[in-house]
């Protein structure tokens, strides 16, 4: 859901299709236990957050590198539609939830849209993730656009991590 005023640039899309009922795919991306159990980069260890499911609400996390940095982020939810829809504007945090910049990217835009839709498919659930730079200016947007093939690994990486955290709980 956008609104008339914001400015996006072009979309980032993946998609997966998880073994799993949507219910439970459900599940593991709206609750904290769920959640820090397999939302991480690789090599990042997961912090405990908060959450507050709800729209305008927050999930707050951080992300403890090897070198004991923790780089904290921040979901404000949009839209929630169960089990179907969640939009959330992300934003990189600090430990008392305020917005900050990109910690190695000062040219990374401020906040992100992101829109998860899932679907039945047969006896699982496809994923479809689109994220996109909000309201970023020129630099901002040409940052986040030349980084789609890194964001192609990366969220790879972690819906194979979501992949086998879902058959664990089957």
């Amino acid at each position: 859901m956008t609104r008339p005023q914001e400015r996006l640039s072009k979309p980032f899309t993946i998609t997966r299709v998880f073994d799993a009922p949507r219910d439970l795919v459900w599940q593991a991306l709206t609750q904290l236990e769920h959640l820090g159990r397999w939302m991480s980069p690789a090599g990042m260890e997961p912090v405990p957050g908060s959450l507050d499911l709800r729209v305008g609400g927050v999930y707050h996390y951080g992300m403890k590198a090897p070198n004991g940095q923790i780089m904290w982020g921040k979901w404000t939810f949009r839209e929630i539609v169960v089990p179907e829809r969640l939009v959330v504007v992300i934003n990189f945090s600090d430990a008392e939830l305020g917005v900050t910049r990109h910690p190695m990217s000062p040219t990374w835009p401020l906040s992100t849209l992101s829109t998860t839709t899932l679907t039945d498919e047969g006896h699982g659930t496809r994923m479809s993730l689109q994220w996109q730079a909000l309201d970023g200016n020129d630099e901002e947007n040409v940052t986040f656009d030349g980084a789609h093939a890194g964001m192609t690994q990366g969220w790879g990486y972690t819906m194979d991590q979501l992949a086998r955290y879902l058959a664990r709980l089957q």
